[in-house]
């Protein structure tokens, strides 16, 4: 389709607004504290707001409201898990982190295991990032193309540009208060598409309940033969259960509160502990109404399009067409001028809230645990933060020509690559941040082991995936449970094999639950 004029100006002022506060945030800019981390200064609803925009990104604007519209709300069961896994984090994580002047997540491996565990999280974190704003981006643009006719690598481009333009120049101040502005236009945009599909029906919003609810469409359902069936709450490795995704659930928000540095550099950059407290608090209480409105926001799709059928929503429920293809479809065809730019601006902000927020985070740990901290020792502020800078380009441009590769190759197996090299790189961080937090045992050698075990793990359920084993040796349990397996071993395998290496004495002040204080501990 071509934009209307009013779309146009919609997308106009949104961009614009963007490079305005990117450029009003690089005047304050001096030095790697204020452009890593803001001088330390951030309110607490601030942040809150902000970790919300990182958090929903394009899975909660495509994928949510296209897995509701062709099934049920299972995919929102293990957000249910958010709330516990914040609490655990405010008062068990969180302490870690504000001790000192800690900047990322790995600086605590250090002083807890040693510098080759620590360069080995942020390396890990630095790879998976760029795959994963490789994906974001990629997933954007074949949005962009279908709403506005423009070919991918022309949306890849502009769209990548204007993220990399604002989040270079303004730091994480650029990144944080550009996250809350998106986070209320995203919510704009589902709000004007229910709003919607509400005016078009004859009963009204009531008629998407009444329907709803009588096709079990609000279930914790998954379709199996073409039929939506409740998911059972049993005990289950091999199967799909409810309360096994609530344990995955929690295992994912646990490492996303722990060894995500796009959320603990949010921790080190609030005022106080009590304001990251708060932060936590309100991303938490936005987040979960937020994705259950766009799950409520597919589930209203599948109504409407019960009363007034369309051939492309009959293909994707078929499954001919992919499910995240129906929210582009209805803006497409069913929106009026103006309020199409609105919903454009609301994809993109799911997609840059992510974006910005990964691409400061790479800089981060790229100078903070790798560039400063073993390649160039003592060097002026102003040559940290001009690397700084030369570090989230390059992190941007990668960022673009990763998605314009994976124009041109098969997206299932990209997918498979990307999970592939995250797992073995990323796989059991938690578990090694709970050996940390909970006990005291542990150190490099036993880390290097239990990674190595870990990778082994990881390699044998990516390998059955492919089919590549004899079934006698294939994997026995669903893979959807790996990263849960991985956490585990990951965790028991370094405290058995602390319990076997013998290990000097060590001081653990501040670095564990048992030895922890409240005083600044000079380490950090």
């Amino acid at each position: 389709m071509n934009l209307h004029p009013l779309d146009i100006i919609v997308l106009l002022l949104y961009l614009s607004a963007l490079f305005c506060m990117g450029y009003y945030f690089s005047k304050r800019n001096t030095d790697t504290e204020r452009y890593f981390l803001g001088g330390r200064a951030f309110k607490g609803w601030v942040v809150g707001l902000s970790l919300v925009g990182t958090s929903i990104s394009s899975i909660t604007f495509l994928a949510y409201p296209g897995d509701a519209f062709k099934t049920a709300w299972l995919r929102y069961l293990p957000n249910l898990m958010l709330p516990l896994a914040v609490l655990i984090a405010a008062y068990l994580f969180l302490p870690f982190f504000r001790r000192g002047q800690t900047t990322t997540a790995y600086q605590y491996l250090e002083h807890r295991f040693g510098p080759s565990v620590r360069t080995y999280a942020a390396a890990a974190f630095i790879i998976a990032q760029l795959v994963r704003v490789s994906m974001i981006l990629y997933l954007i643009s074949l949005v962009l193309q279908e709403i506005t006719d423009l070919d991918s690598t022309t949306c890849i481009l502009v769209s990548g540009s204007i993220v990399a333009v604002y989040t270079v120049m303004g730091g994480i101040e650029a990144v944080i208060w550009t996250d809350v502005i998106q986070t209320v236009v995203l919510l704009l945009g589902g709000i004007v598409c229910v709003g919607i599909i509400a005016a078009e029906l004859p009963g009204g919003i009531g008629q998407i309940f009444t329907v709803a609810s009588q096709q079990d469409k609000f279930a914790f359902a998954e379709m199996i033969n073409g039929t939506l069936q409740p998911a059972s709450w049993d005990l289950s490795l091999s199967t799909k259960t409810a309360t096994m995704m609530l344990f995955i659930g929690l295992t994912n928000w646990l490492t996303e509160y722990s060894s995500n540095q796009n959320t603990v550099q949010r921790f080190c950059a609030v005022e106080s502990e009590s304001e990251a407290r708060k932060a936590m608090f309100i991303c938490a209480a936005c987040s979960l109404p937020i994705w259950a409105f766009f799950m409520f926001l597919g589930t209203a799709l599948y109504v409407f399009f019960l009363l007034f059928p369309a051939t492309h929503a009959e293909e994707i429920l078929a499954g001919t067409r992919k499910a995240e293809e129906i929210l582009p479809f209805f803006i497409t065809h069913y929106m009026p001028p103006g309020l199409v730019g609105l919903v454009i601006a609301a994809a993109l902000a799911a997609a840059m809230s992510s974006l910005d927020s990964s691409i400061n985070a790479i800089a981060t740990v790229s100078i903070v645990d790798i560039y400063r901290r073993h390649l160039a020792r003592d060097r002026s502020e102003q040559h940290y933060l001009k690397t700084a800078w030369i570090i989230a380009t390059c992190s941007a441009v990668i960022m673009m020509a990763g998605a314009t590769y994976l124009i041109h190759a098969e997206t299932k197996t990209l997918q498979h690559t990307a999970t592939i090299l995250v797992s073995l790189m990323g796989g059991g961080l938690l578990g090694i941040y709970a050996i940390g937090f909970l006990t005291t045992q542990g150190d490099a050698r036993s880390v290097w082991l239990g990674i190595a075990g870990t990778m082994l793990f990881t390699s044998w359920t990516v390998l059955s995936s492919n089919q590549l084993l004899p079934p006698a040796i294939s994997v026995p349990f669903d893979l959807y449970y790996t990263g849960l397996m991985g956490n585990l071993l990951m965790f028991f395998l370094i405290y058995a094999v602390s319990l076997v290496l013998v290990t000097s004495e060590r001081n653990l002040h501040g670095l564990t639950i048992r030895h922890s204080s409240n005083e600044t501990v000079d380490r950090f």
